[in-house]
């Protein structure tokens, strides 16, 4: 069962910062400058948070991992100004 995460970060350093935005780019889709939200199972979660983990200096950087509940039943309730929101959706993928 796959669950909808909102993943928010605050790194320190301008390098990890890159390399954490362009690993999250293999997990869900990019919102904002450090916002992403993903649908993952549990074994794409626990993959996601080693290769978080990695990356950030535990004392110097937040990462935020938000649950919002199964992908298929959640409905998140947005108020977006300027460009619209768009829920993560279950797709198919071309490798």
């Amino acid at each position: 069962m796959e669950h909808l995460y909102l993943v928010c970060y605050d790194i320190s350093h301008q390098r990890r910062w890159r390399r954490l935005f362009k690993t999250m780019h293999g997990y869900g889709e990019w919102l904002q400058l450090s916002v992403f939200q993903c649908r993952l199972n549990k074994i794409r979660l626990i993959q996601m948070e080693a290769a978080i983990s990695d990356i950030v200096h535990h004392r110097e950087d937040h990462v935020m991992i938000i649950d919002l509940g199964p992908a298929d039943k959640v409905q998140p309730r947005v108020r977006s100004i300027g460009k619209p929101f768009d829920p993560i959706t279950r797709s198919a993928v071309i490798v």
